[in-house]
């Protein structure tokens, strides 16, 4: 029994640049990795199925969870031969949240089979086969912070974030990603973060201009039924927080604090209005790849 760690990411900028032929929208946003994660314990098996069990009833564990489409593609894409694997599934990522739930789990799954399977691989092809999986996968394979561009499968490397600490809290409802991208109009957009700032301030290890910086463009469109999303975030500032956003397409916000004992501190407060609250920190791509035993490539792909 092998186990596997699966990380959530935050947006620290999120910026929609256009819409694609493709149907797909071109975006720019800068992503950090955190400690709230998901585990996967996974065990060889006879046969060439995965037989995928989770600790949350509702979600399912056929080949429509993400899980087994990134070993469906990992195996169609290297040509190895399909195997059989027991893996469960124990979820602490909020799910639909804009935390990288799913897509997180999915690049747990794609790390275990490179590991063990074709450690061989550049980490090019495994980032290629992440993005047939999900928009998102390719960043969760390696995580640290990083920019990523077009659907979110090109992927620069960005200064480390500096030591501060993160809390999330989600409301209790969900928020369609397909919703918010049909209310978009790039050109109309009134406000887009400054992405260029936001890398030079992670650059110079400037915790303060970071939190200035933090902006996501779905805000801008967001329907009056999810106001508690603007509600959360003043809640957090007003409990101390150094800047708060959302993340992804919501509906979790968080806010950053210089360390965990403030986190810890305001999560006491921000618990008695939220049911989901969670503190976190900063997780680099060195320790995602030593956690799973890996060394990477002497030049990372991205």
């Amino acid at each position: 029994m092998a186990e596997e760690r699966a990380y959530a990411k935050v947006n620290l900028t999120l910026d929609i640049l256009r819409r694609r032929p493709d149907g797909y929208h071109d975006m720019r946003m800068v992503m950090q990795s955190i400690s709230l994660c998901d585990t996967l314990s996974v065990e060889p098996k006879a046969g060439r199925d995965i037989q995928l069990d989770t600790n949350l009833s509702f979600l399912p564990c056929d080949r429509s969870n993400i899980v087994q489409k990134a070993a469906a593609a990992f195996f169609t894409e290297t040509g190895i031969a399909p195997a059989g694997y027991r893996v469960s599934l124990h979820k602490r990522i909020p799910v639909c949240a804009g935390t990288g739930g799913g897509s997180s789990d999915g690049a747990a799954m794609l790390r275990y089979l490179r590991r063990t399977l074709a450690p061989e691989l550049p980490d090019g092809e495994l980032l290629r086969i992440a993005a047939l999986v999900g928009s998102d996968v390719p960043f969760c394979l390696f995580g640290g912070t990083a920019l990523a561009e077009g659907r979110g499968e090109l992927l620069q490397p960005a200064a480390p974030l500096p030591k501060c600490a993160f809390l999330l809290c989600k409301p209790d409802f969900p928020i369609s990603t397909p919703e918010l991208f049909a209310q978009v109009r790039a050109h109309r957009l009134r406000y887009h973060p400054d992405t260029v700032g936001m890398l030079q301030a992670l650059a110079e290890g400037d915790l303060p201009g970071v939190c200035r910086r933090l902006y996501n463009v779905f805000e801008d469109i967001l329907p009056r039924k999810y106001q508690k999303v603007w509600e959360l975030k003043r809640l957090l500032m007003d409990c101390g927080a150094m800047g708060a956003s959302m993340t992804g397409s919501g509906p979790t916000v968080f806010g950053i604090y210089a360390g965990r004992m403030e986190a810890e501190e305001a999560a006491g407060e921000m618990g008695k209005i939220c049911r989901f609250v969670a503190v976190a920190e900063p997780v680099s791509s060195e320790e995602i790849r030593r956690a799973a035993g890996e060394r990477g490539d002497a030049q990372p792909a991205f």
